[in-house]
Formats: C-alpha cells, structure tokens, sequence
C-alpha cells in the first residue's frame, strides 16, 4: 500500500516515492536555515491543544470528537458523586451544539488568586492544568485528573457558552477556539437555578466540514452513566429531526439498582448457567489518613450460550482495555472458586484461570477511587497499582459467601467454569496450525479448497472468502499469488447465532474457514496466530450476497470478536454496473451510484452501453482485478465494533436480536423500522 504521509524534510507529492541517495536526503536538510534560538518555539495557552490535539483525546475522528462529550458530562458527574447534584441534562442541537447542564455547586466565578485579572471560570476555561481535583478537598474521587479535560474542549470547539448558577447570581462568559469573546457576564439574579452548564460546537477546522455528533452514540453515554451512579438523574433531549426509533427526542435515566439493572436489561431473559447475578457494592476501606478509599460495585452473570462482554468503568469513565481493576476482580472470582472446589472436593480446579471464569460471562465493574492512575489522557486502562489489591478484597469475601449460600448454584457454576476449563486444556495439547517456512519442520494442515498465497509471513497478505467455485476461479486468476489467498464457500455458511455448539463444531464451511485462519476462536482466540493480515468478505452485489456477509460477519463477531475489535475484517466492494461510451468505462457499485456517473462522467454521452453483472463469476478476471481485488484501484469497507463498552453491548444486544434464536425479535425490528427502510426506498 503506498505511503500518504507528509514528509517535512523534503518536498515530495504523497505518495511518489523518493529517487535519490542519503547524500540527496543529506543535502536537502542542510539546504534551509541555520538551526538557532529563533527556531524554538513556545506554546502558550491552549495553542498545544489546537496544534497536536492527539496528545489531549485520542486524535480527530468519531472516537475523539465524543470523547469530547464525555470529558464535560464526567465533570458533571463527579459533582453528582461527590454528593452536590442530583441532576445532569444533556441536550442535543441541531446544529451540532451540545449542552450538559447539572445542578450542582456552580464553577466559582470569583477572582483566582494567583491571577486576580481573571476569574476562577476563566482559568479553568482557558489554562491548563487548572482545576479543583489536584488536592482531593473538593472532590473524594474524580473522573477528572490532570485539569485538562473541559479546557481542551473549549480549544477545540468554534464557540463554547458557560453558564453558572451560583450564590442566587447568574453568570455567564463566551469563548471561540479558547479565547474569551469578553469578561464574565453577571445576567441578574436567579434564585431557583444552581449549577453549571456547558455548550459547546466542535470546530470545524479540527474534526472537519461533516463530523457530527452521532445522537445513538450520546444517548448511550449517557444512559450508561445513569447506571454507574444510583443517587443521579439524568435527562436527554436532542432535535426532533435527530430523534429516531431507537434514539427518542427526550427521555429520563434513573436507575437505583446500578449496575444490576444495566447488566438485566443487557441479558434480555437469556438463559443463564446459575438464575441468580452476582451483584453488589461495598465502600472500600479508610486509607492511612483516615479517610476513605472510594467504592466498588459490581455485576456478572453466566449466559448458557453467546459470546460475553466485560465493562469496567473508574470513577464512571470508560475503561474498555480493563486494568488493574480488572485483574483485581479475576483475582477474586478464580481464587474464590477454587477454594470453593476445595470445599466441595472437586479436585479438577486445581488448573482453573482468569481466562476460564471470565469466557463467555457478563461482567461489570465499576471503582471509586482517589487520585486513580491511567495509561493515557483518554484513560482506555487503569494503572493504579492498588486497586487490584483493594477489588479484590473487596469482593472474594461477597463472592465466597454467595458460592456456598447455594451449595446448588455454587456447584453448577463451578462445573460449567472446569468444562471450560478442560476444553482449554485440551486445545492447547492440540498443534496449532502454523505456516511452513523454510525454517519449519511441522506440516502445514490447510483446507483442500484454499488457495494459499506464497508469502510466509502474515504482515500484507489477505484471505479473500467468496462465495462459490465460479466466483473462486475468477478470484484466483486475479490475485496477486504473492499476498492473496482465496477461499471459497459453499452457498449460504450456518447462522451460528442460532446454532448450538455442537452443530457449530461439525459444519466443514466453518470448520474450513477456522482451520484456514490457524487464530482459533472465542476464548482460545490468539491474533498472533491468525494467518493473514486482512481477511476480506467478496460476495455478489446483491441480496443474496448482502445475506452471506451477515452470515459471515455474524460468525466473526460471536467466534472471533477480537479479530474484528482489532479492525482486521473488511468487506469488499464489487461493482453492480459497467458503464461504457466511447473510449469511458465505469463501473458503479449499485444504482445510486450508477445514476451519479449517468449525471457526471457520462454527462452529455448520447449512447451509453450500461451492462449489469449478475456476480462475480460472471467477471473476468481483469475485471474483478481492476475493481475489487487491486490494491491501488480497489475500495474495501473496514468492519469495526464501537470504542465504548456500552456500544459493544448494543451490537451484541443487536446481532442476537436479528440473528438469535428468537423470530419474535426479528419481527418487532421489521415492524418498527419499516416506515423508514420504505421511506429510504423512495429517496433512492
């Protein structure tokens, strides 16, 4: 793939690759200027931010432009945490703009100290590193760290209004891209208003011209954040126009029983190995000076079928790489049962691991804790070095006491984790299936129907799945032999959404495509196995082939979720339509795009010869090379899951509804998004 970064040492197009010699590449750097004091210089303010904003959220796409979002709403709920409000309104505008107002203390508006010309409000706003969180007197424990978070929104949003309610005073003050558009406004009195409210506009120049907050995506932010805190209420409005069936135009999320509740509604009444969740909350101890550490609560559920998912939150942010947190609940849940398989006799868990016990469960952990440590500004993962200790202390005694209240519950649970366990054991004592190198003594054991690319290594080679023998031997004669390898499958691969393990294990499509990936599945998942870099589902442009990639992206997403988590699995894209008049040939992916090219490329054409393809079978292979399968020409589709925990939830919530077992969910999802699929119908 060609490289389009920019090169600052040398002046060369994106992409061209360079032709001369380190003498060239020498010579160029010493071509401008001389290096002096004059080259250095000094970031001041916010202009870091809007220069690398990377280092401040995570980059400038969807993931970081929510992330702004979540850096004002976790103010808001570290004021509700520390007991000072009740309430959190989050409001989406039409426009883009986004409000996210409390009740709580109202930032203070009086002159900061050190900086008398200015007020608290505006320090906060426009500095750095600037924030009531540091010391631990106004707040036990934050989400917030590094006085960092409301500040880099304000940078990096066009314009951004601060209201604050505070001593029966309104105030108010503007900014546009950091800097305040005049002093603090004092609006008069109001004496049943108290708190802080945030509206910001993203800026354009940063996220670009079309990025928009995505409403689903807010709406769940913001409900997940209901859950994590019992003692808050939290309203949600958008736009009318941005409503949708999934999404309403206002609602209210209160939810005294936490996480219990979410992880219930997350379940929908699937079957459970044990009836009972294994739920709760309990302050941590008083730390060396006396005061308290925090808080843990948690949630986790065996399901007797479908992939699982783990949620762990620190002081109510996100933490979907787990952390420290997360091994401190492994800690108890692994050593818990194994104590109870002493008690019970049971001498099989004695090999029993966190990899066992967490495989296919739904688990939710949320911690309360002082000045928590994380990876990185985003805070992905946890690093606290005590917090392992603190969870796991906090809950082997909770989880001890529910095994044996139940001598039933405790034994099924503890028969179903060895299972687990044995079917691990085993699979490891199998070989695994490695690529044969020159280096290599082991046979490689590979489907007879794959057609396997030359290179050894994994680093640029790409598994193409089509559909069919016919569609197969177009493929094969227009890869590159040296990174592209082609499996093809038979028609219509098993639903595995609805299909027991046992009818999962003898199917030969998924046995063939599992044995061709070498990377195994689920919970023996391992990406250092998985053969090839990309793995890239080409299936005809029409229903039936739309209903094979769902088939086969279904299978991905419940047999080998970190595969697509990773970004690994796309979906090509091949053309419907080829166009041609004269000399000019096209090809257009559906009719929508057919008709753009009728309107631009063969604008005036009096003749143009429009020919349909019924698949890829039917193109020859300079065609099928030209447009799907050529690196340089070609266009694919990257499959990703969302960066939020909850999100991750909803697409699992969603591939059982539509794929699962049960029609009846199928048929409320027709019936209530048929008006907008007829109305899409009618746009195109």
């Amino acid at each position: 793939m060609p490289f389009n970064g920019a090169c600052n040492l040398l002046a060369v197009p994106a992409g061209a690759p360079y032709r001369g010699g380190m003498s060239d590449l020498f010579a160029a750097t010493q071509s401008s200027t001389d290096y002096d004091a004059s080259h250095i210089e000094v970031l001041e303010g916010l202009e870091p931010v809007r220069r690398r904003p990377g280092m401040y959220i995570g980059g400038t796409d969807e993931r970081a432009l929510h992330h702004l979002a979540a850096e004002v709403l976790d103010n808001a709920m570290d004021e509700a945490v520390a007991g000072h409000a009740s309430r959190i309104e989050v409001t989406l505008d039409a426009d883009g703009s986004l409000t996210i107002s409390d009740n709580g203390r109202g930032i203070p508006v009086d002159p900061h100290p050190r900086f008398p010309d200015k007020s608290a409000l505006e320090v906060i706003l426009t500095m750095l590193h600037s924030g009531g969180k540091f010391s631990g007197k106004a707040y036990a424990t934050s989400g917030g760290l590094h006085g960092v978070g409301i500040s880099v929104v304000n940078a990096l949003s066009d314009e951004t209004v601060v209201e604050v309610a505070r001593n029966k005073l309104l105030y108010r003050q503007r900014y546009s891209r950091g800097i305040p558009q005049g002093r603090i406004e004092e609006l008069g009195p109001t004496p049943n208003r108290r708190g802080t409210s945030v509206k910001f506009h993203p800026d354009a120049e940063i996220f670009g011209p079309d990025a928009m907050f995505k409403p689903a995506r807010l709406y769940r932010l913001a409900r997940s954040k209901a859950y994590l805190f019992g003692g808050v209420e939290i309203r949600w409005r958008c736009a009318p126009e941005l409503a949708t069936p999934d999404v309403p135009e206002t609602a209210v999320f209160t939810f005294p029983g936490g996480l219990a509740d979410h992880l219930k509604e997350r379940l929908d009444n699937r079957p459970l190995v044990v009836p009972d969740l294994f739920a709760g909350r309990t302050d941590l101890p008083a730390g060396p000076d006396g005061k308290a550490m925090g808080a843990v609560e948690w949630a986790c559920a065996w399901p007797q079928y479908g992939e699982g998912s783990a949620s762990f939150y620190c002081n109510t942010i996100p933490t979907p790489d787990g952390g420290t947190h997360e091994a401190g609940l492994r800690f108890a849940l692994t050593r818990g049962l194994k104590n109870y398989a002493g008690l019970t006799g049971n001498k099989k868990a004695s090999d029993l691991s966190g990899e066992d016990v967490f495989a296919g469960a739904e688990i939710m952990l949320s911690l309360f804790i002082r000045d928590p440590q994380f990876q990185s500004q985003t805070k992905d993962r946890l690093t606290s070095p005590e917090a392992t200790r603190l969870v796991e202390n906090a809950i082997k005694d909770h989880f001890d006491h529910w095994l044996v209240a139940n001598g039933e519950r405790g034994k099924t649970l503890l028969a179903f984790v060895v299972e687990r366990m044995e079917d691990r054991l085993r699979r490891r004592q199998e070989a695994l299936v490695k690529r044969k190198t020159a280096t290599s003594k082991s046979s490689l054991r590979l489907p007879g129907k794959l057609t396997d690319c030359a290179r050894d290594d994994a680093v640029g080679t790409e598994l193409f799945i089509v559909e069919g023998d016919s569609a197969g031997g177009s493929a094969k004669q227009a890869r590159d032999r040296n990174t592209q390898a082609i499996l093809p499958i038979r028609g219509k691969i098993l639903n595995v959404a609805s299909a027991n393990m046992a009818k999962i294990g003898g199917n030969n499509e998924i046995a063939d495509l599992i044995q061709a990936l070498g990377c195994g599945t689920r919970d023996r998942y391992s990406p250092e196995n998985l053969r090839y870099e990309r793995i890239i589902i080409m299936t005809d442009a029409d229903v039936d082939g739309a209903h094979i990639a769902t088939l086969l992206m279904t299978f991905f997403f419940r047999e080998m979720p970190g595969l697509v988590r990773d970004g690994r699995l796309y979906l090509a894209q091949p053309p419907l339509y080829r166009l041609a008049a004269g000399g000019t040939v096209a090809y257009a992916r559906d009719d929508a795009h057919r008709a753009e090219l009728m309107k631009t490329q063969f604008n005036g054409k009096s003749k143009v010869e429009v020919s349909r393809f019924k698949g890829l079978g039917e193109m020859n292979p300079a065609q099928l090379k030209e447009t799907t399968m050529d690196k340089a020409s070609r266009s694919l589709i990257r499959v990703k899951l969302p960066e939020d925990v909850d999100g991750r939830a909803d697409v699992a919530d969603l591939v059982e509804r539509l794929m699962g077992r049960n029609p009846e969910h199928r048929f409320h999802f027709i019936q209530s998004h048929a008006t907008s699929i007829e109305a899409d119908a009618i746009d195109a």
